[in-house]
Parts: structure tokens; sequence; C-alpha cells
């Protein structure tokens, strides 16, 4: 069966290397799919494409320039007449030649999906040349990511980068401030910087209106979130999420709420990873 968009490819792509003990995140820096196993080794890159043709064979070798363990990956497609889909031993030859792995995944309508690696990717001889500063900007965002939320090979879609995520950290904490500080209101105790509210002495007296601080400061914020670069997110504000009410007080926008919701798994996960990072330094102390 012919697949109709090569996202398709990426599951059955992803479980496989994952077989293999690499860690595997979709989309990191225009790659399709990008795996990482130890330190020692380079990154895995694979692009995809439905069937074999000189544009993927192009961004192969584009992508060699960032590590020698590059794969192209296509559907192998049974039903398929015709000479491309007859020549996989000469479109093996090529990509060895070239330095390129070949992988192909073959859909069936009952069973699980094969794939099968056609050509390892053999590096050439002597040490690799360039590239090392985009290899570093691909490894350090795949490490930024707390998890894999986009699907390899689409296209016009908003991508999950490790700064919209840490920008929804940010548009989270700012969140839970303000939902604090709102109650803190309504129960007459003052808040703390626009966050929960501190015990009073004596009986609570009636809210003084225009008492309240208005927004959160970004160093609240950084303190929440946990993203040392909330004060630059909130400054620079690509998204339109966040506005400057007073001089280094902040609060949400609209589009800001809209956001943490279109993205829930990913603020949910985000949230979850902050709770045992934070009950672990508990327990450490």
């Amino acid at each position: 069966m012919a697949v109709r968009h090569e996202t398709e490819l990426y599951a059955p792509l992803k479980k496989f290397f994952e077989q293999q003990g690499y860690e595997i995140k979709g989309e990191v820096r225009s790659c399709d799919l990008v795996g990482v196993r130890g330190d020692g080794e380079p990154p895995l890159i694979v692009e995809m494409k439905k069937t074999f043709n000189l544009a993927l064979l192009l961004q192969g070798v584009e992508r060699l320039k960032l590590s020698p363990a590059v794969y192209l990956a296509v559907e192998r497609c049974r039903e398929k007449k015709g000479a491309a889909s007859q020549r996989w031993g000469s479109l093996s030859h090529l990509c060895r030649r070239l330095g390129l792995g070949l992988v192909t995944v073959v859909f069936y309508k009952t069973k699980a999906p094969l794939v099968e690696v056609l050509a390892e990717p053999e590096a050439p001889a002597g040490p690799a040349r360039g590239g090392g500063r985009r290899r570093e900007r691909l490894l350090y965002e795949f490490h930024e990511r707390s998890g894999d939320y986009n699907t390899g090979g689409s296209a016009s879609v908003k991508l999950v980068t490790a700064y919209r995520e840490k920008a929804l950290r940010v548009a989270a904490a700012l969140e839970a401030a303000e939902r604090e500080a709102a109650l803190a209101a309504a129960e007459g105790a003052a808040p703390v910087d626009g966050g929960g509210p501190i015990a009073s002495a004596g009986p609570v007296r009636a809210p003084i209106v225009g008492a309240l601080p208005k927004g959160v400061t970004p160093a609240e914020l950084r303190r929440r979130s946990g993203v040392p670069a909330a004060a630059a997110i909130l400054q620079n504000n690509y998204y339109g999420w966040f506005k400057r009410i007073v001089r280094g007080r902040y609060t949400l926008t609209a589009d800001g709420s809209a956001a943490l919701l279109e993205y829930a798994a990913v603020s949910v996960s985000q949230s979850v990873a902050d709770r045992r990072s934070s009950a672990e330094k508990s327990n450490m102390q």
C-alpha cells in the first residue's frame, strides 16, 4: 500500500532506531529524524521521502556536513510497477558511494510495517571536515527539548522547538502566578510578588482596592519556570504571549492563554518533569 504523506514513515522508523538504542526526536533543525546514542557517537540523521528522488539524495549529501551517520528513508511499495522500484541494488550502491545509508519501509494492511536497511552509511577516510558549529547547534536543540512532540517530515506546521517549550513554561508560570494572585485578592491576603499568599498576623482585613501589585516580575517567573532566559523571552515576546503593563511586570495575553491550551500536552509534560526535578533536589538536601 502506498503512503499519502512522508510523515507516515516516521513512526516505524522511530521505533526501529529506538530498538537500536537511540533516543529519537523529529524535526530538529530541519532534519526529519535525529537520534542520539551515547556521548561519543555522532548523531543519527534520517531524511525521508515517499519515493527515492534527486532532491532526497542532495538533502542527504548536505546532512553529511553534520554527521557521517546519515540515512535516506523511502517507502518500498510492493505493488508499484516501475524501473525505480525494481533497482534497489543500484540505488544502494549509489548511496554507499556517497557515504549514505538507505532504509526502506514496507507497509501492510494487516501487520506492522517492515523496516529494512539496504545500505549502511560509510564514512569517508580521514577526519571529518567542517560542520562542527552546525552539529553543536543540532545537538543543543535536541537536548534542550523535553520530549518528541513533532512528527518527522511535517511541512507547514508549527513545530515545538526548544525555544517554544521554554516560552510555554514561562507562560504557564505566569498563568499560575496570576491565578494565585487573584485567589489571594479574593481571600484578602497579600500576594508575594504576584505569587501565592502569605500568612497574616491577626484577623484578615478586607483587601484595599488598587493596593495589589499588577503583573509578575521576570525574576519571579524565572524562579517558577526554571528557565534562566525568562526575562529575554518576556522582552522579545516572539509569539505575542506576554504584555508588559508597567516597568518590570508582565501579564499573559489572550494568545498566551490560547497557546497553553493548544500545547497542553507539552506544558503538562514539562510541569511533571519540573516537579520531579524539584522533588529530587529536596531529597538530596
